[in-house]
């Protein structure tokens, strides 16, 4: 049990008491109540707001609840004192063997400091990258795939149970484009000049080898055999060819799906219909026409046409949406309905993670899954703000269909995979980013992805130089002999498990990041008062006693850096090039 699952489970169970004693009213919700570090550090080293939260249903004013506990937490051995602060809050300090227990804890848990099961019994399907299968990986779909990736290991870590899917928008007209685009290539690798690519048409290199493959396979037989009888094998094959070099991509970065879904199985399988029969044995579906859009010039013509409509409205949608077109073929929303029903019957709960442009239709979906489900599943969509790629200060283009688009290949064997999954989750998902390829690499404080690492190598450096200094590691460590500041470090490093369910529970894998940065800072900070006081210095060769505690106490801040990097798909840097 981590430090701040300990005092929540003080607090609880002194609330359980003061019921038996009938000072405070019995079953009250106590799920607001939270322990945390006071946002200023000279208050106390924990913080709770449990009179805050439970006062008025208990039928009395915060501080006077206030009071009623804290002299029952002093009573704890490892609490020296307690205060009422502001209209209740509770501020703790806690005696120096409590941290100094922590950091041996830190280094007892190791890899497993911060796992927790919070998440035991819960299946959790996470989606993400799920680009059209046109063409290679680009920038525009790297933060999305790290986001995803990274909160699914957040999750796993977390005691969740785990699915990475990958949807394969493969029955669509953008892949019926590319098999066009393919049947080119290919009658290219048979001998004939194509000439310039036609608008319309994906122009890229990398259709090349698919035409290749398909002229080994096939020879000429197709060079003039209408489409019908060429556009779904070419476009099958094409898909496949762009789903190997899809998942050659994003294995430079690490990621690794589950489960590639496929559009085109969900309506082979005849799923839209069996989601839309359980929408209609419910009421929901009906036949109507679309109000005028808002939009629409009052001098247009309009006239209305009769769909099959889902009634999103009553599910929190800004109207009802159709599910059908007027032909009987299925709108794009009907298939995403479908292949969301058949995602939440093997969940617990559901995660997209999307790009922003798709924010549009976040509530239909939403709409959807809690129709289909009864509200048993709930859907929580993570929008993921496009990156500006930057090089020399000016933004590069990239565009799927122009061809010039610059690969995440070519991005990840520039500055390499750890610097494009850490710079990726330096900023919350939905807020702007720039890629420049210089910052990303510079070595500077003002570079996150250096700072952390430059952290985690400075420490690599300190036990690589105590065995030279004769500094005996084997020897237990004198923790009394770490001084307040140095004690400060600890408890910021005590503070990753809680991070981590907290980041978990928002599904925001970028708290992680921004933690490890005020970490490194603060170890770096500590590192500095070294330059000034030789004495502050972590490594003393003429005196191993001091050294040893600081060793012990830079080594706990090292796993918490590299259990941090792990969640992020980072590898801690063992020394700066």
């Amino acid at each position: 049990m981590t430090l701040y699952a300990r005092f929540a489970a003080h607090i609880d169970n002194l609330l359980d008491t003061l019921e038996a004693e009938g000072r405070l009213a019995a079953g009250i919700d106590r799920a607001a109540v939270a322990v945390e570090p006071p946002r200023d550090a000279t208050h106390g080293d924990l913080a709770t707001n449990a009179a805050m939260v439970l006062a008025k249903r208990a039928g009395t004013n915060p501080r006077a609840l206030a009071e009623l506990i804290a002299p029952r937490l002093r009573e704890i051995g490892e609490v020296e004192s307690t205060e009422v602060a502001g209209p209740g809050f509770i501020n703790l300090r806690l005696s120096r063997a409590v941290w100094e227990e922590e950091l041996r804890a830190i280094l007892a848990g190791g890899a497993d400091y911060g796992r927790s099961d919070m998440g035991r019994g819960q299946r959790v399907n996470v989606e993400y990258v799920s680009a059209n299968p046109t063409g290679p990986m680009h920038m525009g779909h790297c933060r999305g795939a790290v986001v995803g990736d990274a909160l699914a290991s957040l999750l796993e870590y977390s005691g969740h149970q785990v699915t990475r899917e990958y949807y394969v928008n493969d029955a669509g007209a953008q892949v019926d484009v590319l098999a066009r685009s393919a049947h080119m290539r290919y009658r290219e690798a048979l001998g004939e000049a194509i000439g310039e690519i036609p608008e319309g048409f994906y122009p890229g290199d990398y259709l090349m080898p698919v035409g290749q493959a398909l002229a080994a396979e096939h020879g000429d037989l197709f060079v003039d055999a209408p489409e019908s009888e060429w556009l779904v094998p070419f476009r099958k094959r094409a898909v496949a060819m762009m789903m190997d070099q899809i998942r050659g991509d994003l294995a430079l970065l690490g990621i690794h799906h589950d489960v590639f879904a496929s559009e085109a199985e969900v309506h082979e399988k005849g799923l839209a219909d069996a989601a839309l029969e359980t929408l209609r044995s419910r009421g929901l579906i009906y036949e109507g026409a679309l109000e005028r859009p808002k939009s629409l010039d009052p001098h247009d013509e309009w006239e209305p046409v009769e769909l099959t409509l889902f009634k999103a409205s009553e599910y929190g949608d800004d109207q009802d949406r159709p599910v059908r077109k007027s032909d009987g073929s299925w709108t794009y929303f009907g298939g995403d309905l479908a292949y969301h029903f058949q995602k939440a019957q093997a969940c617990d709960q559901l995660i997209d993670i999307w790009g922003a442009d798709h924010a549009g239709t976040v509530k239909r979906i939403q709409a959807a899954v809690a129709a289909l489900t009864e509200g048993k599943v709930p859907l929580d969509v993570k929008l993921v703000q496009m990156v500006r790629l930057l090089r020399a200060g000016e933004p590069v283009k990239m565009s799927k269909r122009a061809g010039n688009f610059v690969t995440l290949a070519e991005v990840v064997g520039e500055v390499g995979k750890d610097v494009v999954r850490f710079t990726m989750l330096t900023r919350k998902a939905d807020a702007q980013m720039d890629f420049d390829f210089a910052k990303v690499v510079e070595a500077s404080k003002d570079n996150p992805v250096f700072y952390v690492q430059y952290a985690h190598a400075r420490i690599s450096s300190l036990n690589r130089k105590a065995p030279e200094a004769g500094v005996d590691m084997a020897d237990e460590a004198d923790l009394s002999r770490l001084d307040e500041d140095e004690l400060a470090l600890v408890k910021l490093a005590a503070q990753f498990p809680r991070i981590v369910e907290g980041a978990a529970t928002a599904h925001e894998p970028h708290r992680i990041a921004f933690y490890l940065g005020d970490l490194a800072a603060a170890f770096h900070a500590q590192w500095n008062k070294g330059n000034d006081d030789p004495e502050k210095r972590f490594l003393l060769a003429h005196n191993p006693e001091m050294t040893r505690a600081r060793l012990e106490l830079a080594n706990g801040i090292g796993q918490i850096v590299r259990n941090g990097l792990a969640l992020m798909g980072v590898k801690a840097a063992e020394e700066m090039l």
